[in-house]
């Protein structure tokens, strides 16, 4: 049960306040505009840093509060809530959701276990795959339940044996844990729906600049940077941090296979959500060449996600008996407020943009003559990174990309450039449990100490702020 700590009280009082006293300044701070605008953003800001309540209904705030103000019409306001890209994420929620129903996602998952072998290393290497790989298409908190207790399962054999739980032991279990946390976190940053950041972010340059980026496009540049920080991540947990020098484990082969064998044989409902997954994945990766083929169609990534969340609820797998591999019941365990938060973060960011608040920050830094792009680029990339370690990343997200748009202008560079590696940013926190579910899942399984994710995580931290100017400086201005 969640306490309702001081910080949240004092938060929770806090914003409120001052918004008022901003509103009821007897001058202005910037313009009449800007300053009502600065004042509903400090509101939302604190009590999403605090999380007063729940982030999801603090995002309700400018669908309440800008028609008052006159920031916006009601119509206007509430159209952020619809934007397009909100369908593209419940299109890829309602995948996930199929692929779970029918434990698919958990076949997958076991299926890469058996082939990665019976070796210690070779275990946590393909825990940190199956991980990885759920996270490009479902939520990573999802694909972190998956997988622990099939974990624990494998530790639990060396609880049991001979020698009992040693130093080795105890290095592998630490391996195993932080590996599926950290695999589930890197996953993510692969696809556009991998994780909500990723599509906030879209979401914000889709409506304020009509920038659009395919989900191929993304891919092309999200998979190498997953595989290569995942390699980097597994290296240092086994090789530097926490080695194991075990070799084969015993038995664990026959864990994963009668796991297997619980699922029995592949069911019609698992091949129909396997055959629909798959044909959403090429339309999303061939979306270009589709078009160029049917023009008339004008195919978008979220049509096609609209369209395979139709085939999960519409395409019988037993027509007598009138079964779907989803009923609209199952929509209840949809996670219905990140959606609601994509809104109010556009809201916002809408807010923001139309009173010339961006525009201000763009001019101020275009003033700026002495300053360098690139350490510009790296103090956000590290401001964000290490700031996500402390609050949500999708509402982290809503908050600075609007700034760092603002930064990209007045610095007159592609805002791509800047604004994609520090999106990324926001999904590489390593260091502490409650920076991500996954951290915290782990952290809670009893074999991970506080101080033990901090001392790799903050190693991670580094490694990533490093890939990600890399990546700002030699990728992102060939792919976009």
């Amino acid at each position: 049960m969640k306490q309702f700590t001081l910080v949240k009280k004092l938060g929770f009082i806090l914003g409120p306040l001052l918004c008022v006293f901003i509103l009821l300044l007897p001058f202005d701070l910037v313009t009449e505009k800007i300053d009502t605008v600065i004042a509903v953003a400090l509101w939302m800001i604190v009590w999403w840093i605090t999380e007063a309540v729940s982030i999801s209904v603090t995002a309700l705030i400018p669908l309440a509060i800008f028609p008052l103000l006159g920031i916006g019409d009601i119509k206007s306001v509430a159209s952020n809530y619809a934007n397009p890209i909100v369908y593209l994420f419940f299109g890829g929620f309602v995948i996930a959701l199929a692929l779970e129903k029918v434990q698919l996602h958990r076949r997958i998952a076991l299926s890469i276990l058996k082939i990665t072998g019976t070796k210690a290393n070779g275990i946590i290497l393909g825990f940190m795959i199956a991980t990885g790989l759920m996270s490009m298409w479902i939520s990573n908190t999802a694909s972190t339940v998956v997988m622990l207790p099939i974990a624990v399962s494998v530790i639990q054999l060396l609880i049991d044996d001979a020698d009992g739980f040693t130093k080795n032991d105890r290095n592998f279990a630490l391996s195993i844990m932080l590996g599926i946390a950290f695999g589930a976190n890197i996953g993510g940053v692969a696809t556009l729906i991998g994780t909500p950041p990723n599509s906030v972010m879209l979401a914000f340059l889709n409506e304020t600049y009509n920038v659009d980026i395919g989900f191929f496009q993304w891919m092309k540049m999200g998979v190498p940077f997953a595989i290569v920080l995942m390699a980097i991540t597994y290296f240092i947990i086994t090789r530097v941090f926490f080695p194991n020098r075990l070799g084969i484990i015993g038995k664990s082969e026959g864990i994963i296979q009668g796991e297997l064998d619980k699922l029995g044989a592949i069911s019609k409902s698992e091949k129909i959500v396997l055959t629909i997954f798959l044909m959403t994945a090429v339309a999303w990766m061939l979306r270009s060449q589709l078009n160029l083929l049917l023009p008339d169609i004008a195919l978008t990534d979220t049509t096609i996600s609209v369209i395979s969340a139709l085939l999960m609820f519409t395409v019988p797998t037993d027509f007598k008996k009138g079964d779907f591999p989803l009923n609209w019941e199952d929509t209840s365990r949809l996670p219905w407020g990140i959606l609601v938060l994509f809104g109010g973060g556009l809201a916002l960011a809408s807010g923001l943009a139309d009173s010339g608040f961006i525009d201000m920050i763009g001019n101020y830094i275009s003033s700026q003559e002495n300053w360098s792009i690139w350490v510009v680029t790296a103090v956000l990339i590290f401001l964000m990174l290490f700031m996500t370690e402390l609050m949500s990343n999708v509402a982290l997200v809503t908050i600075l990309v609007p700034l760092v748009v603002g930064i990209a202008i007045g610095m007159d560079v592609p805002m791509l450039q800047m604004v994609v590696p520090v999106t990324l940013a926001s999904s590489c926190a390593f260091m502490l449990p409650m920076a991500t579910p996954p951290n915290a899942i782990v952290f809670a399984s009893g074999h991970v100490r506080v101080d033990q994710m901090a001392r790799i995580g903050v190693v991670l931290n580094f490694i990533a702020v490093g890939l990600l100017f890399a990546l700002a400086y030699w990728v992102v201005p060939v792919l976009f």
